[in-house]
C-alpha cells in the first residue's frame, strides 16, 4: 500500500507539472479594442483651399504717361467712377499714323465688347428672374406637399447662383464701358506742348464700387500703357478655390456639398460646388512627386454674417461630401484587413479573437459601412498584428 510519503511526492509532482503547464501556457495578447456602432457617416475628399473675391478688377493705365502718387491704401473703399490715379502725358509721346490706327482699332474692339457684355447682362437678368420664379413656385408646392424639400433647396441654390451671375454680368458691363472710355481717351490723347498749352491730365477711374485689394504701385513715375495700377474687388462676394487630385475631381460635381473648417470661426461653414474646371495642371507635392490637380470653385452658402471677417486669400480646410448617412452601421477602419479578395475583422468573443468576413459599403479614412457580417455593439480588434490569429486569446490593453 502506498505510504503517506509516496502520496505526498505524487501530489508534489502533479502540482509541479500543473505549474509548468501554466507557466508555458500562451498568454493573452494585449490589443486595442473598438466597437461596431450606429452613427452618422460621411465619405469626403479633404483638401486645403483659400478664399478669393469672385469679381476682381485690375485698373490699368489707358496710355503711357507719368502717374502721380496714389492716395490709396489696401482696404480703402472705392466708389464707382472715383478717380484712383491721374496720368500726365509724356512730352515725347505723339500719335503717329500707325499708333492712331491701332488706337482706332482698340476703340472699335471695345465697342463690340461692350455690346457683347450688355447682351450677356440681359440674358443673366432674364435667367435670374426665371430662377426666382421657379423657386417661388416650388416653395408653394412644398407647402402643399407636392414636392420634397430637396427640390426646393435645389431651386433656391439655382436662384442664388443666377443672382450672383447677374451681378457679375452687370460688373462686366461697367468694366467694358470704362474700357471703351479708356480706348477713346487713348485715341484722343496727345502730348501737348507746355509752351503752347498746359499738359492734359488723364483721370483713371474705378469701374465699380469695392475695396482696394492690391496696389501695384504707390509712388509716382512713368508707366506704360496697360500697366496695372490698382486691383479692386468686393470682399463681401467671396468664393472658395481648392485644387484637388484629378482622380478625386472626377467624383465631384456641381452642387456637391462642401464643409469649410479651420478658417478661424467658431463653426464650420457650408458651400456648394459651382465649377469643376475641365483642365488640370501639374503640381509638385511637398515630397517632390508630380501630381495632376484640378481647380474646384465653390460658393459659400452660409449666411454672410457668419463669415463677414473672412477676406481675400484666407486659408480654409474644404471637405467635399461625396456621400453621407445618418444612422449607418459602421466599424472602425483600423479593424479591417484583407482576407483574399474580401475584407475581414477579428471579433472578440469569450476573450478570444474570432476571424469573421464582412461585407462593406461606403468607407472613409476612419470608418466603413457594414452591410453584412457584424451587429451593433460587437467588439473588434483594432490594428491586429501578426500575433493575432483565429482563436488567439486576447485582452484589452
Amino acid at each position: 500500500m502506498p505510504t503517506r510519503r509516496s502520496i505526498g511526492l505524487a501530489l508534489l509532482a502533479v502540482v509541479a507539472v500543473a505549474a509548468l503547464a501554466w507557466g508555458f501556457r500562451p498568454q493573452p495578447v494585449a490589443v486595442e479594442i473598438g466597437r461596431v456602432t450606429r452613427a452618422p457617416l460621411a465619405v469626403t475628399v479633404e483638401e486645403e483651399g483659400r478664399t478669393r473675391v469672385r469679381d476682381r478688377f485690375e485698373i490699368s493705365a489707358p496710355v503711357a504717361g507719368f502717374v502721380r502718387r496714389l492716395d490709396l491704401d489696401v482696404g480703402d473703399g472705392v466708389a464707382r467712377s472715383q478717380v484712383v490715379a491721374e496720368l500726365e502725358p509724356l512730352r515725347s509721346t505723339v500719335l503717329d499714323p500707325r499708333t492712331h490706327a491701332e488706337a482706332e482699332a482698340r476703340v472699335a474692339s471695345a465697342e463690340y465688347a461692350l455690346q457683347a457684355a450688355e447682351q450677356k447682362a440681359l440674358a443673366a437678368e432674364a435667367e435670374a428672374r426665371r430662377a426666382e420664379h421657379e423657386y417661388t413656385r416650388r416653395k408653394k408646392l412644398r407647402e402643399s406637399g407636392g414636392i420634397s424639400q430637396e427640390e426646393v433647396d435645389t431651386a433656391e441654390l439655382l436662384a442664388r447662383r443666377t443672382v450672383a451671375e447677374q451681378r457679375s454680368a452687370a460688373f462686366a458691363v461697367e468694366v467694358a464701358r470704362f474700357e471703351l472710355e479708356a480706348a477713346r481717351t487713348a485715341l484722343s490723347y496727345s502730348a501737348a506742348d507746355p509752351a503752347v498749352a498746359p499738359a492734359e491730365r488723364v483721370a483713371v477711374r474705378s469701374p465699380v464700387a469695392g475695396r482696394v485689394l492690391r496696389l501695384a504701385r504707390r509712388s509716382e513715375g512713368v508707366v506704360a500703357a496697360g500697366e496695372v495700377l490698382v486691383e479692386i474687388g468686393d470682399p463681401a462676394a467671396l468664393e472658395v478655390e481648392v485644387d484637388v487630385l484629378s482622380s478625386d475631381a472626377v467624383r465631384i460635381a456641381p452642387g456637391t456639398l462642401v464643409r469649410l473648417s479651420r478658417w478661424g470661426g467658431d463653426a464650420d461653414l457650408l458651400a456648394r460646388v459651382r465649377v469643376v474646371e475641365p483642365a488640370g495642371f501639374t503640381k509638385v507635392s511637398a515630397l517632390g512627386v508630380e501630381e495632376q490637380r484640378v481647380w474646384v470653385i465653390a460658393d459659400i452658402t452660409s449666411p454672410p454674417e457668419q463669415w463677414q471677417r473672412l477676406g481675400d486669400g484666407y486659408r480654409v480646410e474644404a471637405a467635399f461630401v461625396l456621400w453621407q448617412g445618418q444612422d449607418v452601421l459602421q466599424v472602425p477602419a483600423g479593424a479591417l484587413f484583407r482576407l483574399g479578395d474580401d475584407w475581414a475583422v477579428f471579433v472578440v468573443q469569450a476573450e478570444r479573437a474570432v476571424r469573421r468576413a464582412v461585407s462593406l459599403g461606403h468607407r472613409n479614412a476612419y470608418a466603413a459601412q457594414v452591410l453584412d457580417g457584424l451587429t451593433a455593439g460587437e467588439r473588434v480588434v483594432l490594428h491586429p498584428s501578426n500575433r493575432i490569429e483565429d482563436g488567439t486569446r486576447v485582452r484589452e490593453r
